[in-house]
């Protein structure tokens, strides 16, 4: 079988890459962020708009598509680029992390074969196999996909964590075994928590499983930066360079800028397209809340350095007024400059790599992020 995907860097400055990630549907850059798609969709806005943004991949969770409206029906539409209509990269996870966090009444089940649980939306039973998740991804037909894994809660004692790397590292090398389907790229996760040997062994032994490329789980689920970037640092100095590495849920603008600087490639995160919801709208200066009173007169844009539709278009006083009178396009709107900005940042961080001047970029978003 031909390789599923390859990595080409393009340039560095100290740990910081940017690459060529090329798979079997095309090329993207990194670094890269991800919306993500939960259901097949970005929440308030189209393909069109993902492609207008210059977005090069969504991630689409798998939990929510097997359970509705079916993985099965998906792949009788064609696949999920086919029934979602973006011609874009895809990632799906595994279900994995949804599986621990969405149980109703916390009654998951896991066992060295797989994991028992219940569904989210009628309280249906489900199991869910290393080798299922291979198989319900090759149905959703993503271009990468994510092994199954155990992603424990943060803090948990040493012995949870010992047996949630061992058993992901188990059903990591069943997920290889399994996976048949040319032209997907199949990742490995490595997990530990913030226990920085434990983190080394686990990628060590990941990196030696035969993935494509490499999720870093576990982090960005409540721990400090200051646990969260030792815990990358002890992960991505061990993985090999000719994989993609994957902070996987890390998505706010300090989280992103020390992980770029550690080597990692790509990121996903709900953070950008949840708070435009609620009306916080994020900028070169910090975030905004939009509902404040003192942006009701404002004629300015939300960001004068933006260059997204939004900020050309509309002053902060009438993004405002939809908010205040909750109108529906405001959620649109809001999530349209959210996303630009996030993936302005994304390619400024590789503009900085290829410059050489990466550490001044770094220090400019943590004096405003940090």
């Amino acid at each position: 079988m031909a390789p599923s995907l390859t990595v080409r860097v393009d340039a560095t400055d100290g740990l910081a890459r940017a690459t060529t990630i090329t798979t079997a549907r095309g090329s993207f850059a990194t670094p890269c962020f991800m919306p993500v798609g939960t259901r097949g969709t970005v929440r308030a806005v189209g393909a069109d708009d993902l492609e207008a943004l210059g977005a090069q991949i969504v991630l689409a969770n798998t939990y929510h598509l097997m359970l509705r409206p079916g993985a099965d029906v998906v792949a009788r539409m064609g696949g999920l680029h086919s029934f979602s209509g973006w011609d874009g990269h895809l990632l799906t996870d595994s279900g994995g992390y949804q599986v621990f966090s969405l149980d109703p009444g916390g009654n998951v089940a896991v066992d060295d074969d797989g994991v028992t649980f219940r569904s989210t939306y009628d309280g249906s039973r489900h199991r869910l196999t290393p080798e299922d998740a291979v198989r319900v991804q090759e149905q959703l037909g993503a271009d990468i996909q994510m092994q199954l894994d155990v992603c424990p809660p943060l803090p948990s004692p040493a012995p949870v964590l010992r047996l949630a790397v061992d058993r992901t590292l188990a059903w990591g090398e069943r997920a290889v075994a399994a996976h048949r389907l040319d032209g997907q790229a199949l990742f490995g996760i490595v997990q530990g928590g913030v226990d920085l040997d434990l983190r080394a062994e686990a990628a060590e032994r990941t990196a030696a499983a035969g993935f494509a490329g490499y999720g870093i789980g576990g982090l960005s689920v409540g721990e400090t930066r200051a646990e969260m970037v030792p815990a990358i640092a002890a992960t991505t100095t061990v993985l090999p360079s000719d994989g993609p590495r994957y902070v996987m849920g890390l998505g706010d603008p300090a989280g992103m800028v020390e992980a770029v600087a550690l080597g990692v490639d790509l990121f996903d995160c709900v953070l950008p397209t949840r708070v435009a919801r609620h009306g916080s709208l994020l900028t070169d200066n910090g975030r905004i809340n939009l509902r404040n009173a003192r942006w009701a007169e404002a004629d300015e844009a939300i960001d004068e350095s933006c260059r997204c539709p939004v900020c050309l278009r509309w002053p902060k006083a009438f993004l405002r007024h939809l908010f205040m009178v909750g109108e529906p396009t405001a959620l649109r709107l809001a999530t349209i400059h959210n996303l630009a900005w996030t993936l302005g940042l994304v390619d400024r961080m590789r503009a900085a790599i290829e410059a050489g001047t990466f550490a001044d970029l770094k220090a400019r978003v943590l004096s405003v992020w940090g």
